[in-house]
């Protein structure tokens, strides 16, 4: 039976310790970096996801994908908001995350000027599969937060829970708008994409990183990287957790809920701790 997930937007406020921007993390400033620098992505990333599904929101007739695509927006919204002031506190402790952002804001601008709709909701599903998989395994793997400072765990959390609440939005109306992957043209897309998208990110988010690292005092910190090896290729390592799932993706028919992981959206509360709730 296929499963369907209504998201549910949001509105949450995060105590976020601004004198921890740069060390919430447990394993210190290179890990806590290396997280800094992929929120950076978020605001300006969730803004072309809005506008990717909202080029085709008026093809959207089921009743239930309609209410689903109002809430991925909300969402993304949402994420964009809380990840612009995390980012504000990353940015005055000394780290460029503001000109980093402006370099993936005006990228994005590009594609969306000089690629056709259907190339940018395609590039939108292949990154929210990125984005639901990452999310899939900081929750499979608590072991990463484990003893991070609580706002900063919180926001992590929250975000992963919500991608993977809304991680099919967009592919249902990637399926509707282009088509399933009956059609060649439809599959080729789809899945060239996630490769364009998948290489493109990490070769703006490494030479970041690195960057990021070295301004901060970082760059000969043997501790630290061994600490980041741990956590990304290690035995329990996030990349290494998410390479047959980033792989499953060319499957012929996949569906992001082929992966499912509906257990932890039932921990929603007990995964967030104390957070603020924004009544406005």
């Amino acid at each position: 039976m296929a499963i369907s997930i209504l998201p549910t937007r949001r509105n949450l406020r995060f105590k976020l310790d601004p004198a921890k921007a740069l060390t919430w993390h447990r394993d210190g400033l290179n890990v806590s970096q290396f997280l800094n620098t992929m929120s950076l992505f978020f605001p300006v990333g969730e803004r072309f996801f809005i506008d990717s599904v909202r080029n085709y929101r008026e093809l959207v007739q089921d009743p239930e994908l309609k209410k689903a695509v109002t809430a991925f927006i909300g969402q993304e919204a949402m994420h964009g908001r809380e990840h612009d002031e995390y980012n504000d506190h990353v940015a005055d402790a000394g780290v460029p995350l503001k000109a980093q952002e402006r370099l993936v804001e005006a990228l994005l601008k590009q594609i969306q000027k000089r690629t056709p709709q259907s190339f940018q909701l395609a590039g939108t599903v292949a990154l929210e599969h990125l984005t639901a998989i990452l999310a899939d395994g900081l929750l499979s793997l608590p072991e990463i937060m484990e003893g991070a400072d609580d706002g900063y765990k919180a926001i992590w959390n929250w975000h992963a829970l919500e991608e993977t609440e809304h991680k099919a939005v967009a592919f249902d109306v990637y399926q509707l708008a282009v088509g399933t992957d009956d059609r060649l043209s439809a599959y080729a897309l789809r899945t060239s994409t996630l490769v364009i998208s998948t290489a493109v990110f990490f070769a703006l988010f490494l030479p970041f990183y690195a960057h990021n690292v070295r301004v901060t005092g970082g760059l000969f910190d043997a501790k630290g990287w061994r600490s980041v090896l741990r956590h990304s290729l290690g035995k329990k390592g996030i990349f290494r957790y998410t390479a047959k799932a980033w792989l499953d993706w060319f499957k012929p028919g996949f569906h992001p809920w082929d992966h499912d992981n509906r257990q932890y959206l039932e921990q929603f509360e007990a995964l967030l701790g104390d957070v603020l709730t924004d009544a406005a």
